[in-house]
């Protein structure tokens, strides 16, 4: 039968303690590892709900000891998670993936217009003679590797292992795997809220377009 009582003596040192309680004629002896919650820290005055026993011919214990507050809380508890939880997942959920998405939509329409560009920008150099096939095959390989560097950094990153330098991707995007680099970000949704590494990201960008351009566009010597 679960009784109520107040904690009238408490020893800190030796953990245990007495509580009143007016259905009981005699101090009721708790102890420290009785109580329920292994993280409540005991104080004269509290109310305590507990269940009462005879142990050896002893006076009264207390077991399955509980704060009066404790227990309220834990009855709140279920409630809250049967009826407010889901909504807050959602609502959590929710602004996640605006906030991944914002970032997504936004540069979706300049990347296109930049990969088209860049794409345009590497047939005509083939066709001028200025840049030989082949590279086309190595970009290619480029931006595969820099996909999976990018998951790699990704898994490395849920699972505490050693991570990819930041320098390493933006070098990877500078010379050549910044197609790449954008899927992995937005596929993986990795690096994507991070402001400093995407404005290091564009930069590289529009770095090696510009070396691109003005090497097709022969201001830059050939060798």
């Amino acid at each position: 039968m679960k009784r109520q009582g107040t904690l009238v003596r408490w020893d800190k040192d030796r953990g245990f303690g007495f509580i009143r309680c007016p259905e009981i004629s005699a101090d009721v002896f708790v102890h420290l590892r009785d109580f329920a919650d292994r993280g409540t820290t005991p104080q004269v005055g509290m109310t305590l709900a507990f269940d009462e026993i005879h142990v050896g011919g002893k006076g009264p214990r207390a077991v399955a000891v509980q704060a009066v507050g404790a227990t309220q809380q834990q009855r709140q508890q279920p409630r809250q998670r049967a009826s407010g939880s889901p909504r807050g997942r959602v609502s959590r959920n929710d602004t996640a993936r605006g906030r991944d998405a914002a970032p997504s939509s936004s540069s979706r329409l300049p990347m296109a217009i930049l990969v088209v560009g860049y794409a345009g920008l590497l047939a005509y150099g083939v066709w001028a003679g200025r840049i030989p096939p082949i590279v086309l095959g190595v970009l290619a390989l480029l931006n595969l590797l820099t996909f999976f560097v990018y998951g790699f950094d990704k898994n490395a990153a849920a699972t505490g292992r050693w991570r990819t330098a930041e320098s390493t991707l933006h070098l990877l995007s500078l010379i050549g795997g910044w197609p790449g680099a954008w899927c992995a970000q937005r596929l993986l949704r990795h690096k994507v809220r991070k402001t400093s590494f995407m404005a290091g990201y564009w930069v590289t960008v529009l770095a090696h377009i510009a070396a691109v351009a003005a090497w097709v566009g022969k201001f830059l010597p050939t060798f």
